[in-house]
């Protein structure tokens, strides 16, 4: 699973990492500590050249009349994304990279303690690119939306004690096969979907300030000094009903 992520590299440093056109990265774009389902999140998108844009989080399949369903396929799993006709078509045609520094998720500690957030990022502290697809929804007055969700897979040793799913990471040796809009062989594709390995990994509990979509800045990762029973113990984490389709947030 993954329904909350940060970004917070400077847009100079992104420009950098990814080897970019800076005409091709928003000028706007501001460090991010806690980005969360239906809101814009950043991506790398294959357009005459690799270019970071924007896009709804949440993917709706076309002809949906509701945007709301977007709420519910945050995630597509790597087992079933070539099967399920919500995904399968984006998963041949329409890839992008989620591009992130660090991503959440809650341990259940048992004993009915809330659920303890945790941050997990590569131990280099550098940005990466999670594996996703995106299809565009038009509503009623005609306006166009490019919509997406991540693709998750089996987690490492780093992330297993803390949930059952993690993003898969692409490495930067697979993104550009995995953008390539004229790629379409399923298993080849399926094949780039690798769990990444624990060992450049690090996770750590944090505060549960950040259980509160509503909740920006530094404070967000920083790690946790208090036993979970301290932990802002009556707040409970923000999240819609979202699956992939079948698991629901924390």
């Amino acid at each position: 699973m993954c329904g909350r992520f940060s970004l917070t590299t400077e847009r100079p440093d992104l420009i950098r990492e990814f080897g970019l056109d800076e005409n091709r990265v928003p000028a706007a774009w501001v460090p991010r500590f806690n980005l969360a389902p239906t809101q814009p999140i950043p991506v790398l998108v294959d357009d005459r050249g690799t270019r970071l844009t924007l896009f709804r989080w949440g993917l709706i399949p076309p002809g949906a009349k509701d945007p709301r369903v977007g709420s519910r396929m945050i995630n597509a799993r790597r087992e079933t994304i070539a099967e399920r006709s919500a995904f399968r078509d984006a998963f041949r045609r329409r890839r992008c990279l989620v591009v992130a520094d660090g991503f959440y998720e809650w341990r259940d500690v048992g004993g009915g303690v809330p659920k303890v957030p945790h941050y997990i990022r590569l131990a280099s502290r550098r940005p990466f690119t999670m594996a996703a697809i995106w299809s565009p929804w038009t509503d009623a007055h005609g306006e166009s939306t490019p919509t997406c969700a991540i693709v998750t897979g089996e987690p490492n040793a780093i992330v297993q004690p803390i949930h059952d799913r993690m993003p898969v990471i692409l490495r930067p040796e697979v993104r550009d096969a995995w953008l390539a809009s004229d790629h379409d062989d399923e298993a080849a594709l399926g094949a780039l979907l690798r769990t990444h390995p624990a060992e450049e990994m690090e996770a750590f509990p944090v505060s549960r300030f950040v259980n509160s979509v509503a909740n920006e800045g530094s404070r967000c990762i920083e790690p946790a000094t208090e036993p979970p029973l301290t932990l802002f113990p009556m707040e409970a984490p923000d999240s819609p009903n979202a699956t992939e389709a079948d698991d629901t947030p924390r």
